[in-house]
């Protein structure tokens, strides 16, 4: 009966968020239902009770919020216009380096912002019509746009890293470590994406207009972003600071720049702690719904099943961890990310913790498959047929049809591709870094 019961409960939950359903409720309600069918009515009560008070006394939590408030500041004091000016001073130069600079915006602009979404829309108002004025195709601009903002959460700060590594119960500062040549890999690899587009198809591109005089204006307006990265994950990595005080730190100085820019108005600013209050509330809720519904799988005894289960199969472990890998992007066709960690990470993390693979001592282990697990959800940002960066940009440019941005993302798919392959492949790619602060 339980297997059934937590069959039943996963069905229901992706009904409900087939309607429309919050997704925090679409896990919620189907969670209580099944636990109350498997333990009774006062059970269910008792966990209730406790269950949201132990889930956010967790103090590692707030570094969440303080990291969406540092992206907050940044989307409002104008700081996407300088990183698209400078980026643009280095590579519009190019054809297709104004794509180009999109993208290294993108990840400029994701080292202070930590989400995906944000990262997308706020590069994407500054970046879009500029390259529409210039002669871009509206397929390789709103494309390029859907994939750079991915960047968002790979390069650290990364919300979804942050979630991981409380759930794995892994240090936050080895996983931001972890991510940074995977993140550059994948910037190089969009860059490299654009520059093959840009040869074999001209008419996607202009070419390039020489624009005379210097660009040291535009590259030197930046340094306040350098040195905000320099100092928060320098003093992560050193051991300065917690990630916790690294993000409050982080935040301070990235208000300091946007009042210091005079960009930030008392509307403005609020608008910045309503916006972090948003998402933040947003992500607590994912929790609690994901909460509710693993505990009644837990009470079933199905991860452990699953987990027994993998441990048994006669297949290689490294296949095992592509199935997973592959599972991920399917589910992204129906899910949001921050609800596939929470909801499956539970589930899945100790089945791969018990697979021998490459011989990795289990921190390493757990580190390698987190930064596997946030490049296939990047992946989900902006694969067809539900790729939430693609309906950002898409909001930005209505004239451009949704299947010629799809069309335009998968040159882009491929080097994501390639990527996740070279970190399954070759682990040290995502450790080196690690081990070397180690």
């Amino acid at each position: 009966m339980a297997v059934t019961v937590a069959l039943s409960v996963f069905g229901a939950m992706l009904a409900l968020m087939a309607l429309r359903v919050p997704i925090a409720a679409a896990m919620f309600v189907p969670g209580a239902v099944g636990y109350w069918l498997l333990a009774g009515e006062a059970p269910l009560l008792a966990h209730l009770k406790g269950a949201v008070w132990a889930r956010f006394s967790n103090y590692d939590l707030t570094v969440i919020p303080l990291f969406l408030l540092m992206g907050q500041f940044a989307s409002q004091g104008g700081l996407s216009r300088d990183l698209f000016r400078a980026a643009n001073a280095v590579v519009g130069r190019l054809r297709g380096g104004m794509a180009m600079a999109a993208v290294l915006a993108c990840a400029a602009f994701g080292a202070i912002c930590g989400s995906s979404v944000a990262t997308a829309a706020t590069i994407g108002q500054v970046a879009l019509p500029e390259m529409r004025r210039a002669g871009y195709s509206g397929r390789l601009a709103t494309a390029t746009l859907a994939a750079g903002g991915t960047l968002g959460i790979l390069i650290p700060p990364s919300v979804v890293l942050v979630i991981y590594a409380i759930l794995a119960e892994q240090s936050v500062g080895k996983l931001f470590a972890a991510a940074l040549v995977p993140g550059f890999i994948a910037a190089v690899g969009y860059v490299v994406a654009i520059a093959v587009q840009v040869r074999r198809h001209p008419e996607l591109a202009p070419p390039p207009a020489p624009e005379p005089g210097s660009h040291w204006r535009e590259l030197a307006a930046v340094w306040p972003v350098l040195a905000i990265f320099v100092v928060v994950f320098g003093g992560i990595y050193g051991g300065l600071f917690t990630p916790t005080e690294g993000a409050a730190v982080g935040a301070a100085a990235t208000l300091v720049m946007a009042l210091a820019r005079g960009e930030l108005g008392v509307a403005t600013l609020g608008r910045c702690f309503l916006g972090t209050a948003e998402t933040t509330a947003m992500v607590f809720l994912i929790f609690i719904g994901a909460d509710m519904l693993n505990a009644t799988l837990a009470l079933s005894q199905v991860p452990a099943q699953v987990a027994q289960a993998v441990a048994t199969l006669d297949v290689p472990p490294l296949l095992v961890v592509a199935a997973i890998l592959v599972f991920y992007i399917l589910l992204g066709a129906v899910m949001d990310e921050l609800a596939m960690i929470v909801l499956t990470i539970p589930v899945l993390f100790p089945a791969v913790m018990g697979l021998d693979l490459w011989g990795l001592a289990a921190a390493d282990k757990a580190i390698w498959f987190g930064i596997l697990v946030l490049m296939v959800v990047e992946v989900g940002l902006i694969a067809p047929p539900v790729g939430l960066n693609v309906y950002v940009i898409h909001g930005l440019a209505r004239d451009v049809p949704m299947a010629e941005t799809y069309r335009g993302v998968m040159p882009f798919l491929v080097s994501d591709a390639f990527r996740i392959l070279l970190l399954l492949m070759f682990p040290s790619v995502s450790l080196f870094l690690v081990r070397w602060m180690g």
